[in-house]
């Protein structure tokens, strides 16, 4: 799949922006400050209906102005189709084919797309809540159903904390809406284990292999999830379910004394092992970016495997914190596969050769420009 053209209405430093991109390489080429990133955030709040940069949408309305709107058209396989979103104080509405979608997880996953940015570096050596969330952006892209189950447990669990806080304040004593909160969280972190087990395996059987190939076959990866819950049969949803209502009856107690639900998804995380060693703990900076790499790179072939469709890759200028070897490996492998749009201040120390015709478009204060192909 890939973005035909994108027009930008009050958007951040984009008063009104309209531009057509390649299927190929896009580049977004400026000074700081310019609006590069700008731009691509664009790009994956048309696909995410929300920031990687913010959780307020108001910071993405143009001062003073009354609304933000991005709207785009997505060519896939088989189909071409117009996305819309628009922002205002009111609200968010998410548009495809023109049509309103009620429900976020009935758009999201009509543009996929795998964001690559500095900070994902540290996606190996960043806290749990990192490794979460990039568990539920991808896979909740790819899978509508864990979607739908994400949203409602994570509404179930905020309930859940603030009633414990209740009893334990004495302000409420009723122990029977405690379970009937217990046993509908329950229902769906079942199901989210169950995906995320099976995710995992997936996206190690892909990484293996890249990461090995990046490190000349010197190395072995092995990703992990660890599940704060022991789990006899993970993949196994009827399963997951009793051991959850098992631990949360185990852990009724302390649990209200702390105020806080302390096992299920919400609390669990990745681990990485190169050579059977924890990289996090024992990987020199060097692993720990191959890592990275490697599994982005591997998802890029999951979401083809899963949905029949490349996603559109975003490399938010990622390339300069990259050694020769590691770009040339990613520039390698998305040529001439997937739609990309990558930010630099300059396109010096990017290896040329490895990138076919780019359509360069440089960004002055919110104003953008096609170079000449």
């Amino acid at each position: 799949m890939y973005i035909n053209e994108m027009k930008l209405t009050n958007y951040r430093n984009y008063q009104d922006a309209e531009v057509a991109f390649s299927n190929g390489i896009n580049v977004f080429l400026g000074e700081n400050a310019q609006g590069k990133t700008n731009l691509m955030e664009a790009i994956y709040v048309l696909a995410m209906a929300r920031s990687h940069r913010t959780s307020s949408d108001k910071e993405l309305i143009q001062w003073e102005k009354d609304f933000a709107k991005i709207s785009g058209r997505v060519q896939k396989k088989n189909s071409t189709f117009p996305l819309e979103i628009v922002l205002s104080k009111k609200g968010k509405q998410a548009r495809f084919n023109h049509l309103e979608q009620k429900k976020l997880s009935s758009y999201i996953g009509n543009l996929n797309v795998i964001l690559f940015a500095p900070e994902d570096l540290s996606l190996v050596k960043g806290s749990p809540s990192v490794r979460r969330k990039f568990v539920d952006m991808e896979l909740g892209q790819m899978n509508p159903v864990y979607l739908h189950h994400l949203v409602e447990y994570q509404h179930l669990l905020k309930s859940r904390n603030l009633y414990l806080k209740q009893l334990s304040m004495k302000q409420a004593s009723d122990l029977t809406f405690l379970e009937v909160l217990t046993e509908q969280m329950a229902v769906h972190g079942a199901s989210i284990l169950a995906e995320r087990f099976l995710f995992v395996e997936q996206l190690q059987n892909w990484a293996q292999s890249i990461h090995q190939e990046i490190s000349k076959q010197k190395e072995v990866l092995e990703i992990n999830y660890y599940s704060t819950i022991p789990l006899d049969d993970p993949t196994n949803k009827d399963a997951n379910y009793i051991q959850l209502m098992d631990t949360y009856k185990t852990n009724q107690t302390r649990e209200l004394e702390q105020r806080t639900t302390l096992t299920g998804p919400h609390r669990d995380d990745l681990k990485f092992y190169v050579n059977g060693k924890n990289v996090q703990t024992y990987g020199s900076q060097g692993q720990q970016r191959t890592t990275a790499l490697s599994v982005k790179l591997a998802e890029i072939n999951l979401m083809q495997e899963m949905t029949g469709e490349y996603p559109v890759l975003l490399l938010d200028d990622v390339l300069s914190e990259l050694d020769d070897s590691r770009q040339t490996h990613l520039l390698k492998a998305i040529q001439n596969k997937v739609q990309t749009f990558l930010t630099t201040t300059s396109l010096d120390g990017i290896e040329k050769n490895l990138i076919e015709a780019p359509r360069v478009f440089n960004i002055d204060q919110g104003q953008v420009e096609m170079e000449s192909e």
